[in-house]
């Protein structure tokens, strides 16, 4: 079976509900995943908006949330966990730096439209070692040639 991502607080390509938004308490959805494959060592989360615009570039993509060295025994992460006033994550996993410029989870908040937020599940080879605070970037160079599989969970969310 393949890696799965799932939530409760919402459906795979369904509206996000605004209490995980800046209109809300902007705090992280539940989120849970099964069957990872055979030999995962670590997983990372990277939870992104590809619809963020930019007036000096067309695109851009705006993260929203980086977890890294999530360990095989984690299978979830309850409502609310890593958001910037509760960074502490489960048995040693660590947070990015998101475009917020801080640590934890800052929900959708787009300007114009409805917009997409990837959630995107890593399960790796290896654990990546990295202290805390690290970039989008900097943690996928790390992960490169350590994927093993990936899983998404996309939701939409347009403020009121």
């Amino acid at each position: 079976m393949p890696l799965l991502l799932t939530s409760s607080a919402f459906t795979h390509e369904g509206m996000i509900p605004s209490l995980y938004t800046c209109e809300g308490k902007d705090l992280s959805p539940e989120i849970s995943w099964a069957n990872p494959p055979k030999g995962t060592k670590s997983f990372v989360l990277i939870v992104d908006d590809p619809d963020a615009p930019d007036p000096d570039a067309p695109k851009m993509t705006w993260v929203h949330w980086i977890v890294y060295d999530i360990p095989p025994t984690v299978s979830s992460f309850p409502k609310a966990q890593g958001n910037e006033n509760n960074p502490a994550l489960p048995n040693g996993a660590k947070q990015g730096i998101t475009d917020f410029r801080r640590l934890g989870y800052g929900g959708p908040c787009p300007p114009i439209g409805t917009h997409r937020y990837f959630f995107k599940l890593y399960a790796l080879d290896a654990t990546l070692g990295l202290p805390p605070g690290q970039t989008k970037a900097d943690v996928e160079k790390a992960m490169q040639g350590h994927v093993l599989e990936q899983a998404t969970l996309m939701g939409k969310y347009k403020k009121q």
